[in-house]
């Protein structure tokens, strides 16, 4: 038993002393939660998957994106402990999410001088963000078990518990890219969709779209880009309902969560002594841990991909060959497969197991980027939906499979685990907005696809290192989640 770490018949009684419908408050905290994420990235993900479109002079755009990830990077290594520490994880969420703002309001006067900045304010925030919602998900899916006498294993109810949150989470792309399209084709009839497609371009799209698109060579898409820009009137009212919509979720999380000194009888709170040095030797010792090396591919590859679907399909496939305005459109069939995926990943994974469901979702992935490569763009907009609703249900896989591995794979150490998965999900995510601006969209997508299948090798590296030592020790921990418990 860890140091601090009451015993179950110690925290079962303490928990049935708070009452009878504690488990049902752990729900509401869950969705509570997951609502004020969702109404928060609502309006991140609406303004992000504008950027690379949007300001594309000096690239500004990407290099936001990138200040934003990479800043994120330096607040893993740095902040999560130390923060969560001094705040605890319920008054980090709420932080973090003003940390935000500051890049909502600077769409107003977009610049180097205000975008950088406030991306990098994002970045500091988002490491104990992440950290702190993964650890609290963890610790209540803890209590869970501990409130039915370990009837439902934690491993399993932490998959379930993010399954939960992401299915609010997910529905962020849906309503944000929802407002988006609402409010930048407000008033557009030149470009309204007839028979299914978009009125002809001046872009040759099956020539310059697509995987084909290569920024820095084809001017005369760029300049037709440019030419169909929202009016800035419509752009500082989206601006303005996302800045509302930040302060709506800080508000939802300082009135409606529960902190988690409810459950101090659970997990031992961690020591508000960490210092941030102390965070960085945490999260890199964390490494010496072989399956934390093998989970190294895959995590990037999770940044990798989501960065490229925001900056390089939002500009090369939709914003080119339909216009800047109808990435809203796209984009909210990405939020819709997410949240489908998120909500049906922990049901798929108790009939079909972890291996199997990731290796279809690899060769289904897989197949799609084969054919976002060979296929010719068009001017009709649902077909651009169909390949991102795909795209989506891949992410929401893999984002739900190795998000819970994490917490799945080291009970008691979710800091440097989450902390772990942040910084090497924003690593990949930095590589890949930082070179938007110089490589063809087909060469970025053969990156993808390798990175990708190199990723789920070294996962399955981690399942036969398990299936090996259980077979000399069938006591072993982990298993992975592919059936719900019996009672027992």
């Amino acid at each position: 038993m860890q140091e601090g770490v009451p015993t179950d018949s110690v925290a079962l009684e303490a928990i049935e002393k708070l009452g009878p419908r504690e488990k049902w408050r752990i729900v509401k905290n869950i969705a509570v939660l997951g609502i004020a994420f969702m109404i928060h990235f609502t309006a991140f993900h609406g303004t992000s998957n504008l950027q690379s479109s949007l300001h594309n002079d000096g690239s500004l755009g990407a290099y936001t994106l990138a200040c934003i990830y990479g800043s994120l990077i330096l607040s893993n290594l740095f902040l999560p402990v130390l923060v969560i520490g001094l705040l605890g994880c319920k008054w980090t969420i709420v932080v973090s999410f003003v940390a935000y703002m500051p890049y909502i309001a600077a769409q107003f006067y977009p610049s180097f001088a205000t975008l950088i900045p406030s991306g990098l304010a994002v970045g500091f925030g988002g490491g104990p963000l992440w950290c702190a919602k993964c650890t609290y998900l963890s610790i209540i899916a803890e209590a869970f078990s501990i409130a039915t006498r370990r009837k439902v294993r934690t491993d399993y109810l932490i998959v379930k518990f993010f399954s939960l949150f992401f299915v609010f989470y997910q529905l962020a792309q849906v309503l944000g890219n929802l407002i988006s399209f609402t409010v930048l084709s407000y008033g557009e009839t030149e470009s309204a969709p007839v028979n299914g497609s978009v009125i002809e371009s001046s872009v040759n799209i099956s020539a310059t779209c697509g995987a084909n698109y290569a920024a820095p060579i084809h001017q005369e898409a760029q300049t037709a880009i440019d030419l169909k820009r929202p009016e800035p009137e419509q752009l500082n009212h989206l601006t303005g309902i996302f800045l509302a919509c930040m302060v709506a979720a800080s508000i939802s999380v300082a009135l409606g969560v529960d902190s988690l000194k409810r459950y101090n009888m659970v997990r031992k709170a961690p020591d508000n002594r960490t210092s941030g040095m102390n965070t960085l030797v945490i999260t890199l010792r964390h490494l010496g841990h072989k399956y934390q090396l093998l989970l190294i591919p895959i995590t990037a590859f999770i940044g990798i991909e989501q960065a490229f679907i925001t900056a390089d399909f939002t500009k090369s496939f939709v914003a080119c060959g339909l216009g800047i305005s109808y990435i809203g459109y796209a984009m909210i069939s990405f939020g819709l497969a997410n949240a489908v995926a998120a909500a049906c990943t922990p049901y798929i994974t108790k009939h079909l197991g972890r291996r199997l469901l990731i290796l279809v979702t690899c060769l289904f992935h897989a197949a799609l980027i084969v054919f976002m490569l060979l296929w010719t763009p068009t001017d009709e907009y649902y077909k651009y939906s169909i390949i991102v609703a795909c795209w989506g249900l891949a992410d929401g896989v893999w984002l739900i499979q190795i998000n819970s591995l994490s917490g799945v794979l080291f009970p008691g150490k979710e800091e440097a685990a989450f902390s772990n998965f942040r910084l090497w999900e924003a690593c990949g995510s930095v590589i890949m907005y930082s070179a938007s601006s110089f490589f063809p969209t087909f060469h970025k997508l053969l990156f993808v696809l390798g990175v990708m299948i190199v990723g789920t090798i070294g996962y399955g590296a981690i399942e036969l290192m398990e299936y090996r030592a259980k077979r000399i020790d069938p006591g072993k921990r982990f298993e992975a989640v592919d059936q719900e418990p019996h009672d027992s």
